[in-house]
């Protein structure tokens, strides 16, 4: 998708394997491209949910309602994205990845 839309967007990022990817670039086009942004949530559970349910359900395949883990470190994945007002070109890309938050 980012090299669909490279030239015609400033900036495509994706999200879903709550892990941050490594990938920032900025594409021949101008677009700034990163494949997964990661998760912002808390870090003990799983994937910023309570382990119990969430391994639960895993272990047995019934459904399970999932509840998000309140305590504990939390972390915050994103990225900043510099855009020429003129061009709409991204002219930088930086991923963030702060954990440990209280």
């Amino acid at each position: 998708l980012g090299r669909y839309l490279d030239g015609r967007v400033s900036c495509v990022f994706g999200t879903h394997t709550h892990v941050q990817t490594a990938d920032e670039q900025i594409l021949s086009g101008g677009t700034a491209y990163i494949s997964d942004l990661g998760m912002t949530g808390p870090t003990h559970g799983i994937i910023g949910m309570e382990s119990g349910a969430v391994l639960d359900r895993f272990l047995t395949g019934l459904s399970e309602r999932f509840s998000v883990q309140k305590s504990g470190p939390k972390q915050f994945c994103g990225a900043v994205v510099a855009v020429d007002p003129e061009t709409g070109r991204a002219n930088e890309i930086k991923r963030i990845f702060l954990k440990g938050i209280a």
